[in-house]
C-alpha cells in the first residue's frame, strides 16, 4: 500500500503554496493573543488574527503536533 503524502514537505523540503483565500479560520477563546488556525489540503495554517492580511505559517501534521506538545510543556513560555 502506498504511503500518504498529504501534509508532507515537497522533495526540496519546501511546503506548497496553499490557497488560503477560502480557508475557514478558527480562533481560540483562551489566552491573550488572537492566533487563528485553518486546516487546508492536509496542512495546518496559522496566522495573527489581528493582522489577517499578514503571512501565515504552514505546518505539516507532524510539525503541528510537535508545536502543540511543546506549547503544552511550557517550551515557549516567556516568563
Amino acid at each position: 500500500m502506498a504511503e500518504s503524502t498529504i501534509g508532507s514537505p515537497l522533495a526540496n523540503g519546501k511546503k506548497p503554496q496553499l490557497d488560503l483565500a477560502n480557508a475557514t479560520w478558527q480562533s481560540s477563546s483562551q489566552g491573550t493573543g488572537d492566533v487563528q488556525i485553518a486546516f487546508v489540503e492536509g496542512y495546518i495554517a496559522m496566522r495573527d488574527g489581528r493582522s489577517p492580511e499578514g503571512p501565515s505559517l504552514i505546518f505539516t501534521p507532524a510539525e503541528w503536533r510537535a508545536f502543540v506538545l511543546g506549547a503544552r510543556d511550557g517550551e515557549f513560555d516567556l516568563t
